[in-house]
């Protein structure tokens, strides 16, 4: 797969680091309990189909991305640098 970064043109992904859903992580408060913080790093859903995903490129310029994606035909549809992205 081959992901075309906004600053650096297209790369290997293996130049990029997954990091997960961009809409769905949220952090448990400091005081939640152990199952919340269990969840929170060891559970993921892993959909079939389009997805938005944070992906940062650490051995290239260091930007953090949101890539739209599909998981299935592992096409991508598009590349924004993520402090572009309104939520």
């Amino acid at each position: 797969m081959r992901i075309t970064c906004p600053n650096c043109g297209e790369r290997d992904r293996r130049e990029f680091y997954y990091q997960g859903d961009a809409l769905a992580v949220s952090r448990p408060a400091p005081d939640a309990g152990p199952e919340a913080w269990d969840d929170y790093l060891h559970n993921r859903d892993n959909p079939a189909g389009d997805t938005r995903d944070l992906w940062f490129h650490e051995a290239g310029c260091g930007a953090w991305l949101v890539v739209e994606r599909n998981t299935v035909t592992h096409a991508i549809h598009k590349v924004t640098l993520a402090e572009k992205v309104k939520r």
